[in-house]
């Protein structure tokens, strides 16, 4: 099942290229020099840390919106051109269509990781950067494999970008949520910290003052990555099979 699913896999990441995706990366580029040469003009001390931290922080939401679009619109445009059907009626297991998608979509996400861990070369050092780009990575595959599950179980785009990203805020606020419920009632406690048990704490990746002070721990999100994908491609993997195409 290896041969379709680096099919999928090669032909997914094939049309984010054609869809221009690489023009967006590039124009988000460029806007994030243009940003960090105006805030470092602004800034009257630290004015690299500034820009390292604020631009970490604006990259790494862009990156989960282009990722998360991409994913929901690609799915859906795919089934409304009946090429999912197509695809099918091959003999091809759902399995391997499932797997070859989110394959796809990690490399994909790998696109801006790479680019803008390079850009951040020039505001730190390249081990900060590595570490850096690499949570990125994982965090956007993440998302990825979520919007996947989502736009296989709802079949729209508005649908499936709203629930990924209530899901993304929720995760990335987590932290702070339990921080907050310590001297809160009981049940709102234990409703909180049940949340906290079930979702992955992106509030830990890609946090902007890696750039600036370093101290990246990689290992603990890299387990997360890989448990979440797992879990998120196994439900997606239910829902596909349930369904009659």
């Amino acid at each position: 099942m290896s041969g379709p699913i680096f099919t999928i896999a090669t032909y997914t990441l094939l049309e984010a290229l054609r869809n221009r995706l690489a023009w967006v990366l590039g124009l988000l580029a460029i806007g994030a020099v243009a940003l960090g040469g105006f805030l470092g003009q602004l800034a009257l001390t630290e004015s690299g840390a500034l820009q390292a931290a604020l631009l970490a922080a604006l990259l790494r939401v862009c990156c989960v919106l282009l990722v998360a679009g991409f994913v929901a619109t690609s799915v859906v445009r795919e089934t409304v051109d009946k090429g999912q059907e197509l695809l099918l009626a091959l003999a091809l297991p759902r399995a391997a269509y499932v797997l070859g998608k989110l394959a796809g979509f990690a490399l994909v996400a790998l696109l801006p990781a790479l680019l803008f861990g390079a850009m951040a070369l020039t505001l730190a050092p390249a081990p900060w950067c590595a570490a850096w780009a690499l949570s990125l990575w994982c965090e956007l595959c993440i998302v990825a494999a979520f919007a996947l599950l989502c736009v296989l179980t709802f079949g729209q785009v508005l649908a499936a970008l709203a629930a990924t990203l209530a899901f993304y805020v929720l995760a990335r606020a987590i932290g702070a949520l339990q921080a907050m419920a310590q001297d809160a009632a009981a049940l709102p406690r234990i409703a909180i910290d049940a949340l906290s048990a079930v979702l992955p704490h992106l509030d830990q990746f890609t946090r902007g003052e890696w750039l600036v002070y370093g101290g990246a721990q990689v290992t603990p999100l890299l387990a997360q990555t890989a448990i979440y994908v797992t879990l998120l491609g196994a439900a997606a993997l239910f829902d596909f099979y349930r369904k009659d195409l």
